[in-house]
């Protein structure tokens, strides 16, 4: 095997397949990859998505993930975070989708509200053959990031997200804050970066990739607006403080993670957008 590129073919995934099959191992692996040309990171990168895909195929546990996930081990109705009570209205398994009451108070849906106005653009979508962004006409919203800790409200949701689903403040993207208006919507897409485009190397350098999401509904639109996933036929309802989360193990549609904004038919929707990456995000 010799290259000098860095997209991550069908050819390169059938070769990790096979080396693995034929008991090679890991490092192994990844020595062969780095002396013909690949950045470590990337070699990396594939080896763990090509591995974790063919073992999810074959029904077999994928060892040594970890991911997000919220204190449900005793079927908990309700969770107490910081000192601030959140509900568990669902919980599915195939997809990793629990949804939340009251996740937000009012006042602080509000006051999110108001310090993103200001900073409101027409949203963007990742360009895969670069990583950078661009306007597309799939996702017709409104949208701004804050970063990290940018403000008091800011840290302090970030903080009760943290503990909720027991993940590293530090490896969450900045909260990002989207309005739908009348008739806007964002079609179904994953949120992971899938390796097979040329562009995913940059954007995992700045902290691995996506494993999870937190949708929290900053208002509660007239009529329409929900959050879908296609594949198993779940609509979750806009309403004000609630919120959808949702894990993907690996970069691939065995996830079953596939969802939407539905179009919004009356009012506006207004939502706030947690990424969370499997290491710290900078």
């Amino acid at each position: 095997m010799t290259t000098t590129s860095t997209a991550i073919t069908p050819e390169l995934r059938a070769w990790i397949v096979a080396q693995a099959e034929a008991g090679f191992p890991p490092e192994d692996v990844l020595a062969a990859m780095r002396s013909s040309g690949w950045p470590e990171d990337t070699a990396i990168e594939a080896m763990e998505t090509t591995l974790t895909e063919h073992l999810q195929a074959k029904g077999k546990p994928i060892p040594g993930r970890a991911l997000p996930e919220p204190p449900m081990d005793e079927a908990a109705t309700t969770l107490v975070v910081g000192g601030h009570e959140v509900k568990v209205l669902m919980s599915m398994t195939l997809p990793r989708v629990v949804v939340f009451g009251g996740l937000l108070t009012d006042a602080e849906c509000d006051e999110l509200i108001e310090l993103s106005r200001p900073r409101l653009v027409r949203s963007e979508t990742v360009i895969n053959e670069t990583g950078g962004s661009e306007v597309n006409t799939a996702r017709t919203s409104d949208g701004m990031f804050f970063n990290r800790a940018e403000y008091p409200l800011c840290q302090r949701i970030e903080q009760r997200i943290a503990e909720l689903v027991r993940w590293p403040e530090v490896n969450g993207e900045g909260l990002q804050v989207l309005r739908y208006r009348p008739g806007a919507e964002y079609k179904p897409h994953h949120d992971y970066f899938d390796p097979i485009h040329p562009g995913t190397p940059t954007i995992l350098s700045r902290g691995g990739q996506r494993v999870g999401t937190l949708v929290m509904y900053l208002n509660t639109p007239t009529r329409g607006g929900a959050t879908t996933f296609p594949d198993v036929g779940l609509e979750v309802a806009p309403v004000k403080g609630n919120a959808v989360f949702f894990s993907y193990h690996a970069p691939h549609v065995a996830t079953k993670t596939l969802h939407g904004g539905a179009p919004v038919l009356e009012g506006e929707k207004w939502v706030a957008t947690k990424w969370l990456r499997e290491r710290e995000f900078i």
